[in-house]
């Protein structure tokens, strides 16, 4: 919810998983959110990153690793990255 300068104002905005797209909930302590430096052509950090979010049951089902590496892989394209 915003208010009339346009701030948000909630207390708690949940976060979806990034591989599986669910909500992950306040009571989600498996829950992880991974920052993925970007490199310039040097191979050295540019200052900006990509954001994922694995929820506990990704993380449980021991595919945190594979859908991070999956994610990033479809990312880097975008971000360009070699």
């Amino acid at each position: 919810m915003r208010n009339e300068e346009g701030e948000t104002v909630d207390l708690y905005i949940p976060r979806k998983c990034s591989w599986t797209n669910r909500l992950i909930t306040s009571k989600d302590h498996a829950a992880i959110q991974v920052n993925v430096g970007h490199l310039n052509d040097v191979g050295v950090y540019s200052g900006q990153y990509s954001t994922f979010a694995l929820c506990g049951f990704v993380r449980t089902m021991g595919d945190g690793d594979s859908a991070l590496d999956i994610l990033w892989a479809k990312k880097k394209a975008d971000a360009g990255q070699a």
